[in-house]
C-alpha cells in the first residue's frame, strides 16, 4: 500500500498527519510512504528525517495526490483538489463534508473516493482520540492565551494570573467541563482561582475528583452564568456539541457586565461561538474589543503549536492508518465498528447521513454497503 502525506498550503496550518517515527512504523510493515516536500517543516520535521524513516519525497501537490493509495492531510478537501484526486482513492483529513460545497461531495462520489474524517474517528471504546487530543491542546492553550492578553501591553487589565504574596490571584471562569474545559481547568488551577460551570453534574463531579477539589464547580444555567462572568478576569468558552453548532450561552448583556479589560477566549468559535458577541478572527488580528472586553476568537488554535499537535495527531491516527494499510477498511470496521461513523463516502456511496441530507443524495449505511 502507498501512503502519502500532503503539505498544507493554508497560511496558518503547520501540522502534518504523521511524524517520521510514524512513517517508520508504516515502512516497517512493508508499505511505501511518500511525503510532499517540506510537509513537516513548520512542525520541525525535516525532509531528511522522513527519508531516514524510509519515505520518499515528492515535489508537487499533484504528485502526492496521484501516487497515494491512502492520502493523509490536515485541512478539509476543496473543490480544486478534485482535479488531482484519483478514482478509488482513500483520503483522510478533517473532512467536515456535511458543510462542504455540494460540488466537492458529488465529485468525490463520482470518483468513488473513500473519505474518512478525523473529527468523527472513534476507537473501539467509542472515544474520539484525535478530537480529544486537539481539545486537550486547545484547553491548555486557552489559559496561556488569556494570561497573555491580561497584560497591559496587550490592552488587558494588568493582572498576573497567579498574583504575588499579598495580592489575590486572577479569577478564571470556564464554561463547559468537557475535554477542553477540563484541560483549561487543569492548566489554570495551579495559578488562578478557577470556576467551572456545566449542566452535566457527572462531568463536574469527575472534574472535582480530577483536580482534587482545587476548582469551584457550579451547575450552569443563565442565572449562574450571568453571576459568574461578573467575577472573571479570564472567561473561557468551552461549550461544544459534537458535530453541531455551539449553543449561545452568553448574551450580550452578560458580556457587558464583565470587568473592563477582562479577556474572553471563545474556543467554541470553531462551531460558531458561544456568545452573541463572538465572531471569527485570525492570527493577523486575533482580538477585538466589545463592551470593553477583549475577545479572542481565532479558530483551530492547536495549529499554532504545530509540533505538539503533530505528535498528538500521530499517536492517535497511526494505529488506524496501519490497520487500514495492512488489512483494509472492511477488516478495520469488523475490529472497530465505531470507525464506520467517520467514513463519509465509500466507492460512490454517501455513508454519512447528515452529509447525504445536506446534498440531497441517498444515504447508505456503510455496514450495509460492505455486506
Amino acid at each position: 500500500m502507498i501512503i502519502g502525506l500532503a503539505k498544507e498550503h493554508h497560511h496558518h496550518e503547520a501540522r502534518v498527519p504523521l511524524t517520521p517515527t510514524g512513517v517508520q512504523v508504516l515502512t516497517s510493515h512493508g508499505h511505501e510512504v511518500y511525503v510532499e516536500k517540506d510537509a513537516g517543516l513548520q512542525s520541525g520535521f525535516l525532509n531528511d528525517q522522513y527519508i531516514a524513516a524510509g519515505a520518499k519525497i515528492v515535489y508537487s501537490k499533484e504528485e502526492i495526490f496521484r501516487r497515494s493509495d491512502i492520502l493523509l492531510k490536515i485541512s478539509p478537501l476543496t473543490v480544486p483538489d478534485l482535479e488531482f484526486i484519483r478514482d478509488g482513492q482513500m483520503i483522510g483529513s478533517a473532512m467536515h463534508l456535511s458543510i462542504a460545497p455540494k460540488e466537492l461531495v458529488k465529485g468525490l462520489l463520482d470518483k468513488n473516493v473513500t473519505t474518512f474524517g478525523y473529527e468523527l474517528l472513534q476507537d473501539q471504546d467509542g472515544n474520539f482520540p484525535i478530537l480529544n487530543a486537539m481539545s486537550e491542546i486547545a484547553g491548555a492553550l486557552s489559559i496561556q492565551i488569556g494570561a497573555q492578553y491580561l497584560q497591559n501591553n496587550y490592552g488587558g487589565r494588568g493582572i498576573l494570573l497567579d498574583g504575588v504574596a499579598g495580592v489575590p490571584r486572577a479569577i478564571v471562569v470556564i464554561l463547559g467541563a468537557g475535554v477542553v474545559g477540563q484541560h483549561a481547568a487543569l492548566k489554570a488551577m495551579h495559578a488562578a482561582q478557577v470556576i467551572v460551570l456545566d449542566n452535566d453534574v457527572e462531568k463536574l463531579r469527575k472534574l472535582e475528583a480530577l483536580t482534587q477539589h482545587r476548582v469551584t464547580t457550579s451547575y450552569a444555567n443563565p442565572v449562574t452564568i450571568g453571576k459568574s462572568v461578573q467575577f472573571a478576569n479570564i472567561l473561557i468558552g468551552a461549550v461544544l456539541r459534537r458535530g453541531q453548532r455551539a449553543p449561545l450561552v452568553l448574551t450580550e448583556e452578560m458580556i457587558k457586565s464583565m470587568k473592563p479589560k477582562s479577556v474572553f477566549v471563545d474556543v467554541a468559535i470553531d462551531q460558531g461561538g458561544c456568545s452573541e458577541t463572538s465572531r471569527p478572527t485570525s492570527w493577523e488580528e486575533p482580538t477585538y474589543v466589545k463592551h470593553d472586553v477583549i475577545h479572542f476568537c481565532v479558530p483551530n488554535i492547536p495549529s499554532v503549536v504545530a509540533r505538539t499537535a503533530t505528535h498528538a495527531l500521530n499517536n492517535a491516527l497511526l494505529p488506524f492508518v496501519v490497520a487500514l494499510a495492512d488489512c483494509g477498511l472492511g477488516d478495520v470496521i469488523a475490529q472497530v465498528p465505531y470507525f464506520a461513523n467517520c467514513v463519509f463516502t465509500y466507492q460512490g456511496y454517501a455513508t454519512n447521513e447528515s452529509m447525504a441530507k445536506a446534498i440531497n443524495v441517498s444515504y447508505q449505511p456503510l455496514t450495509d454497503v460492505l455486506r
